[in-house]
């Protein structure tokens, strides 16, 4: 939970700098810090929420949700003479007994 947290302040702050380097663009005047040192410090915290995120996956301690349709669900049909395999989604086809359709 403290490594999400700091993970927010880090993109808070990234925000931050991004929208105040924009403020002394669009004034043109130079009253306190620079853009360039405004945009280096966005770099910087985006460089280290980047690398924080990657260490705590390394590290096991984030754990990222799995892809829709990275598992598949497949089942064995024991209770028939032909045992096969068959997905979830597949239809029944009639079974055939004496020669006819049921």
């Amino acid at each position: 939970m403290l490594l999400k947290l700091i993970i927010i302040v880090l993109l808070f702050s990234i925000i931050y700098n991004l929208f105040r380097a924009l403020f002394i663009m669009l004034k043109g005047t130079q009253s306190g810090e620079s853009m360039s040192r405004l945009l280096g410090k966005r770099v910087f915290f985006s460089a280290s929420v980047l690398l924080l995120i990657l260490i705590a996956k390394g590290l096991g301690w984030l754990n990222f949700n799995p892809a829709p349709g990275a598992t598949t669900h497949k089942q064995t049909q024991t209770s028939t003479a032909r045992p096969h395999q068959q997905s979830a989604s597949t239809r029944h086809l009639p079974e055939m007994q004496n020669g006819y359709v049921r």
